[in-house]
């Protein structure tokens, strides 16, 4: 099996007109500024527009941009903004190509952002040491340069990467002084995030795009995609493929396609997809050409996530890999809730029989119980992502004829 290795170059799609993979390396400031980074933007309809494009959110969840937005301007008193460029996802890439590549991408849509919701602090939260220096150097170019006059209000926070650090509210929890741990909701982050502050928490891809939308406008942005989930997007193409990496392409691209075009193509009949990093649990090979959008992978009880795929034939072992990613689950829980403490130990344990050959049907069944009945439950939805791979491996490897249970 193929995995990205940091930081890979990204390719875009050569069927659209990229947003963000441009140029062949980074961006200085000049090429930056020549592509009318930091220019002038019209903040009185921004937010409308970010509305009109449908622009959602690029960490994860989906959750329209344009919403969480809305919410933190119509806040009274100080308000924060962060961009959370945390990536935490073993199998992602992209947050830390963007960071890498176009640093002034980000911090040109954390600025826009800072001044749309009203936000006197701006802080750039970073994992991973060779984003930390390129975001590092930005800002100093970005302050030297003197053409934004609140570049010097940017700090950029450290933290180091883990899954959950990188979930919104352990981001304000670590930025106010304390773990990067999440918290229980209410309040969500948008009424008390950092310092107990109003706080808008954004993706760095999010940041780039709506940096994007404000200066070429909706319809622009709408050109790519579908209906509900327009334009384009950075995805991380992994597994048995030639050339695996990051790749801009149009939502609803299928996926089959992606990776025939644009990492080389495939090394035999897949058996299993790894679906939005791992969060989104096993699909079977079987949906190997469906559309990269968020309304289809919903439609499949799986989420597009943070644009991560991995696609395996039966040679990578399909339920090895599974058990263990079951195994990182249970080591990275934040050990705060002990459903998510006992859950994540539960499923891998399980799925380690599975992959050993000596589960039985009490097993299975116990992987589909806790895969319908634990999410949504403890602080962050980590256990959410567990419970997920628990009931679609089972489904998945199944559909696909392999055996799961010996």
């Amino acid at each position: 099996m193929s995995q990205v290795s940091p930081i890979p170059k990204a390719y875009a799609d050569p069927t659209i007109e990229p947003r963000l993979v441009v140029g062949d390396g980074p961006l200085s400031l000049e090429q930056e500024r020549a592509l009318g980074t930091y220019s002038a933007v019209d903040m009185t309809v921004l937010i409308d527009e970010l509305e009109a494009a449908g622009l959602r959110g690029r960490g994860g969840a989906g959750f329209p941009a344009h919403v969480k937005w809305r919410t933190v301007a119509a806040a009274s008193g100080p308000k924060v903004i962060v961009g959370n460029g945390e990536e935490g996802e073993p199998s992602s890439f992209k947050d830390r190509w963007l960071l890498v590549n176009r640093p002034h991408a980000v911090l040109d849509g954390l600025l826009i952002a800072a001044d749309a919701v009203g936000a006197e602090r701006i802080v750039l939260y970073v994992s991973h040491g060779e984003a930390i220096a390129s975001a590092r150097r930005a800002v100093a170019e970005l302050v030297a340069a003197d053409c934004h006059a609140r570049a010097g209000a940017i700090t950029i926070f450290e933290v180091a990467p883990t899954y959950v650090a990188g979930e919104e509210s352990a981001a304000c929890r670590a930025i106010s002084g304390g773990p990067a741990l999440p918290l229980a909701k209410p309040p969500r982050v948008f009424e008390a995030g950092v310092d107990g502050l109003p706080t808008l928490v954004a993706n760095v891809e999010t940041l780039a795009m709506a940096a994007w939308i404000a200066r070429k406008g909706a319809i622009a942005y709408r050109k790519y995609g579908t209906d509900t989930s327009p334009g384009t997007a950075l995805i991380t193409l992994n597994g048995d493929c030639s050339k695996p990496g990051v790749f801009e392409v149009a939502y609803g691209t299928a996926l089959s396609d992606a990776y025939a075009r644009l990492a080389g193509g495939l090394a035999g009949p897949i058996v299993a997809i790894l679906a939005g990093g791992w969060f989104g649990g096993v699909l079977p090979g079987s949906l190997i050409d469906i559309p990269l959008s968020f309304e289809h992978l919903r439609d499949q009880k799986s989420g597009f996530g943070c644009g991560s795929f991995t696609a395996l034939t039966a040679a990578s072992r399909p339920i090895k890999i599974v058990a263990e990613i079951a195994a990182w689950y249970a080591r990275e829980t934040a050990g705060q809730c002990g459903v998510c403490v006992k859950g994540t130990q539960a499923i891998s344990g399980a799925l380690a029989e599975v992959e050993a050959g000596t589960s039985t049907d009490a097993t299975l069944t116990n992987l589909r119980r806790w895969g319908s009945s634990l999410g949504g439950r403890g602080a962050c939805s980590f256990l959410d992502g567990a419970a997920s791979l628990a009931r679609t491996a089972v489904e998945a490897l199944a559909e696909s004829s392999m055996e799961v249970a010996r």
